[in-house]
């Protein structure tokens, strides 16, 4: 074979790993019914569901640009999609905007990601790529352990039960149906997963 052809196939190759994002499943894939009532009320909705969701994505949608380069970034790195990290990122910390000086959740989640200080130690600045990093490895981290616990379930089931872990931990994921019970407002993964198709429709 000519040399030449071998370095292009190559790079074909090298071409189709980079820039991914879809490891493990897609948000585009999973019927979600969006916020509980619980969670909009205190946005000042009148409504629920997808809706909801939706709206509180869109108000977060300006501070979430200043950090969609290196959202990108990540989820590239990670095989994670950036829409998925900007859903999570507007439910912990609306894009930053619920922080103070970087920590919410009286001073034990760190960043935009919200990263546990009590089950972490949390890795730079609470706005950077660094800190963007160990979210996203931590999301992966329980992606996987839903792989391990439901290996019959599809990707995308995985992936969301994944994202519910991400809340409140693989232990809590005991079924598909119900697997938000026990998440903050009882709706974690359906709620992030509505926002980051907002956001999977505004460029991310």
């Amino acid at each position: 074979m000519h040399p030449m052809l071998t370095l292009l196939g190559l790079a074909a190759l090298l071409g189709a790993s980079q820039g991914r994002t879809d490891c493990y499943g897609s948000v585009s894939r999973i019927h979600t019914p969006g916020a509980s009532c619980q969670t909009a009320k205190p946005e000042r909705l009148p409504y629920c569901g997808t809706r909801a969701s939706e709206k509180i994505a869109e108000g977060d949608l300006r501070a979430m640009n200043q950090y969609k380069t290196i959202i990108k970034r990540v989820g590239e790195r990670h095989c994670v999609e950036p829409a998925l990290i900007a859903g999570i990122i507007s439910r912990e910390s609306h894009a930053g905007k619920a922080l103070r000086h970087g920590w919410g959740d009286n001073g034990n989640g760190f960043g935009l990601m919200q990263v546990d200080k009590n089950s972490h130690k949390p890795e730079g600045a609470w706005n950077s790529e660094v800190h963007l990093n160990q979210g996203t490895r931590i999301l992966v981290s329980m992606i996987k352990a839903m792989q391990r616990k439901f290996p019959h379930w599809t990707k995308d089931q995985q992936l969301k039960g994944g994202i519910s872990a991400y809340n409140a931990g693989p232990g809590n994921v005991r079924s598909y149906d119900r697997m938000d019970i026990g998440t903050t407002h009882n709706d974690y993964s359906n709620d992030v997963v509505a926002r980051a198709k907002y956001y999977k429709n505004h460029g991310y």
